[in-house]
């Protein structure tokens, strides 16, 4: 299958809002982003508005040409912004104030009445649904219960032990649990932690559509520039 590259692009938020200034602008990012040949963009609307803001959401809304991936809490809330805005589809993430990232995926199986709920009215206002969850096979079946259209597999345990004597268990972790979600009919995404090494290996599996990078990209970006990084990035996938 071929695979496809969704940018997100936090991180140029986060830098803009260390001043609480108007630069860099995540919009303007936007459009480098699909001037670069991504295939989509990633915000995350954070309860804290740590770096997106609402401000951002509604504007990249209005220039984004691809897809846009919202990923929020399951809040009303965030239910609410998402009803207005429209993305293509909505990554429903869990979300702990303190974190300094999301720190793993969500307990689908444990929180199936909130979350179904939260999927109908997202399917009731025309936006896909994706729940991030970690490559275990209870959290891709109670995806599926809950009607979600994708899945995306948290990929953070694999890119901390890439390289050590553990990556081949946690490769084949995300490898069966993306068999898995294609068996019941789920679409398989995949993200956090991958960069321009550990997407090697990732991108073996089949069943994975489609890669959510942001701070790598945006890392790299720092010094080839955000056009170079992405172009980079597609290369390897």
């Amino acid at each position: 299958m071929s695979k496809k590259l969704n940018v997100n692009i936090d991180h140029i938020a986060t830098l803009r809002q260390a001043r609480l200034g108007r630069e860099p602008d995540p919009v303007y990012a936007a459009g480098i982003v699909e001037l670069a040949g991504a295939h989509g963009i990633t915000i995350h609307l954070r309860e804290d508005r740590r770096h997106i803001q609402d401000r951002d959401v509604r504007l990249i809304r209005q220039v984004t040409q691809s897809k846009l991936n919202l990923e929020m809490a399951a809040t009303e809330e965030m239910l609410t912004i998402a009803a207005e805005v429209k993305p293509e589809w909505c990554t429903l993430v869990p979300e702990k104030r303190q974190e300094l990232t999301t720190e793993g995926g969500l307990n689908a199986a444990g929180l199936k009445d909130s979350l179904t709920e939260a999927a109908k009215r997202l399917h009731d206002a025309g936006i896909l649904v994706s729940l991030f969850v970690d490559p275990e096979m209870e959290q891709v079946d109670a995806s599926r219960n809950i009607g979600a259209d994708f899945i995306e597999i948290h990929t953070g345990t694999y890119a901390n032990v890439f390289g050590t004597s553990r990556e081949e268990e946690e490769f084949r972790k995300v490898a069966a649990a993306a068999k898995r979600a294609n068996d019941l009919g789920i679409r398989v995404n995949a993200g956090h932690g991958l960069n321009y090494l550990n997407i090697s290996r990732m991108v073996e599996i089949d069943e994975i559509e489609e890669f959510s990078i942001g701070h790598s990209i945006m890392s790299r970006a720092i010094f080839t520039g955000l056009d170079m990084a992405i172009r980079d990035m597609l290369s390897l996938i």
